[in-house]
């Protein structure tokens, strides 16, 4: 009867290499510490692309068998590839993760003084619940750009006793009112202004003492005035560090797991990957937490540009017709986190259906919203050909829904990489408080992630 039967496991009774898995998550911690943002994250992965001989896809002038090449968007996105043997037309196998997560962002006009009190504005990114980012603390992190063009990279609040900031939250005491509210209510996004400083500048005239004490502290380390914002890019993150959560140090607590969790395995998987038959093809992309929108979004020509670079210098042959050959016959894993079954909230899953901590990684046929809208529903037969690579190869893995059907929803990229023609199903690691600036993981997920997506690489 067993043999017939569908019996799913704790992943840890299947696989006890606690070392192997413990060592990759270091890893993994390391670059959540030091890619806080979509471009850290590029920057990051093209530092360790060029330590395993990847090369810009542009200093090729030909390409063979064997090379390794990535190709940067706009400083926000990233593509990279291990050539294969097989000619480009019989479809190349695709990991796309995205490396966006969601944050707040400085508006254009962002600083002001009230109450003797200096402040920055922020436009929130994505979904979150805005109440859990009050009374904790914050870093600034991202790049001004000069009228000039010249660039300036900000990074505060991370480091030993570096300074950090808060956004502000009201004292239980006075909160009668407050409390009353829903909890979309409880704080409304014009009130997430990050408190910055207090102290004023010595000129008596000047009316805005505290502001005008932050410009000249900001013009003093970085050579900026209050103009520059108006070109920059300045992401608000939590200031806290990737952490081990547990006594048995299983789990991962960090922001932005969503969609990291699945991006660095993908990252480590193309650069372990040697040979293949069919090129395999790492996109880390951006905006996909507001719709995938955007020359970095997954909507975007990147993907098909690279593609077709690939091919003039592989087989002198970018013509549309083979793009579109390639494309019909390729295979993508879209790859980005489900929920995982949280049993203080076990009301809103249907816990057969549902992600788990600690089994692997985490297949969804399909994502979408109550009857399957905005979903990319994968077909029986590319469920089938990817349950038996991750049987065949000892991945440890499970199939999950993001929540019940009346209530659960999300989208990931799957869908745009699926109106190309492209085979494409969703996998992931299960996220606990997802979206939430303290996530948790599984170290056993993470790594079961990776392996899944080493053996879909140098599948045929």
């Amino acid at each position: 009867m067993s043999e017939i039967k569908y019996d799913q496991k704790n992943g840890w009774d299947k696989f006890n290499d606690r070392d192997t898995v413990f060592e990759f998550c270091e890893g993994y911690k390391k670059f959540l510490n030091d890619a806080k943002t979509e471009r850290e994250s590029v920057i990051n992965a093209v530092k360790l692309a060029k330590s395993k001989g990847f090369r810009p896809l542009l200093e090729f002038d030909k390409l063979s068998a064997g090379d390794k090449i990535y190709s940067v968007n706009k400083e926000k996105e990233i593509i990279l590839a291990v050539i294969g043997s097989e000619r480009m037309e019989s479809g190349v196998n695709i990991v796309g993760s995205h490396i966006d997560a969601p944050r707040l962002d400085l508006k254009q006009n962002p600083l002001y003084e009230d109450s003797e009190m200096a402040y920055f504005k922020t436009h929130y990114y994505g979904g979150i619940k805005k109440y859990q980012w009050t009374a904790m603390p914050l870093a600034v992190h991202g790049v001004v750009i000069k009228e000039s063009g010249e660039k300036v990279e900000v990074r505060i609040g991370d480091e030993g006793d570096d300074i950090t900031f808060v956004i502000t939250d009201l004292l239980p005491h006075l909160a009668s009112a407050q409390m009353k509210k829903t909890a979309s209510e409880v704080i409304e996004g014009e009130d997430l202004n990050l408190l910055i400083g207090s102290m004023p500048c010595d000129d008596k005239d000047e009316k805005e003492k505290v502001k005008s004490n932050i410009l000249k502290l900001l013009n003093d380390k970085y050579g900026i005035c209050e103009e520059d914002f108006l070109s920059a890019e300045l992401e608000i993150v939590p200031a806290n560090n990737a952490k081990d959560i547990g006594f048995d140090r299983s789990l991962i607590g960090s922001y932005a797991h969503d969609d990291r969790v699945c991006a660095y395995p993908n990252l480590m998987a193309i650069l372990d990957t040697e040979k293949c038959s069919r090129t395999a093809v790492c996109i880390l992309t951006d905006k996909e937490e507001v719709g995938s929108m955007g020359n970095t979004g997954a909507k975007s020509n990147f993907m098909k540009l690279v593609l077709m670079e690939i091919m003039d210098k592989k087989e002198n042959n970018a013509s549309q017709l083979a793009l579109l050959r390639c494309l019909d016959n390729s295979m993508c894993l879209s790859a980005d986190v489900n929920a995982a079954f949280d049993p203080n909230y076990a009301s809103v899953y249907e816990k057969r259906n549902a992600g788990k901590v600690n089994y692997g990684i985490t297949v969804s046929k399909y994502t979408g919203a109550r009857g399957k809208s905005g979903s990319n529903d994968a077909s029986a037969e590319f469920m089938a050909k990817i349950r038996s690579l991750f049987n065949r190869n000892g991945v440890l893995w499970h199939t999950a829904e993001l929540g019940k059907v009346d209530i659960g929803g999300g989208g990931t990229i799957a869908q745009y990489v699926a109106n190309l023609g492209v085979d494409t199903i969703d996998c992931g690691v299960s996220v606990l408080s997802m979206h939430a600036p303290y996530e948790v993981v599984s170290k056993l997920d993470v790594y079961m992630t990776y392996r899944a997506f080493s053996v879909f690489f140098k599948e045929q």
